[in-house]
């Protein structure tokens, strides 16, 4: 069977943002045309449906590291941000936007909270996994044929 680890994750994330777009899993907010991804960033994400590709980015990750949350998310996204002549600092990406995302996942049912031993996060269930699991099928079929 096709893990979603085996296909290209960049083909995956676009697939995934175009179904939760389709599907209307997740919407984006009223304020997210308005807003920078996070503080190392210069401008507004250039394409208009970024939050469904954060969306799908989001669910990937969390697919991929187990039970995670806001902080690491976070960290993951984060960057350098350029400050003119001083040395460069890594910033983390905004916690409002990755928290929001982490909400609407929930309210679709693609993730939720647990705890594994000391790590609490959240994690896939098994309509999340099986949402991934049907777009790394169709990618490696495509893959295949050429």
């Amino acid at each position: 069977m096709t893990h979603i680890l085996i296909v290209n994750p960049n083909e995956l994330v676009n697939q995934a943002a175009t179904e939760l777009k389709k599907q209307k899993l997740v919407e984006p907010l009223e304020w997210s045309k308005f807003v920078k991804t996070g503080h190392h960033k210069e401008r507004l994400p250039d394409n208009e449906d970024w939050w469904y590709y954060r969306a799908a980015a989001i669910l990937r990750s969390i697919a991929r590291l187990g039970p995670v949350g806001t902080s690491k998310l976070r960290t993951k996204y984060g960057g350098k941000k350029n400050r003119g002549h001083k040395p460069e600092h890594r910033y983390r990406a905004s916690g409002s936007i990755i928290r929001k995302i982490l909400q609407q996942l929930e309210k679709a049912e693609l993730i939720k909270q647990t705890e594994k031993g000391v790590h609490k996060g959240r994690v896939l269930t098994p309509k999340g996994t099986s949402f991934l699991d049907k777009l790394a099928v169709q990618i490696h079929k495509q893959e295949r044929k050429q």
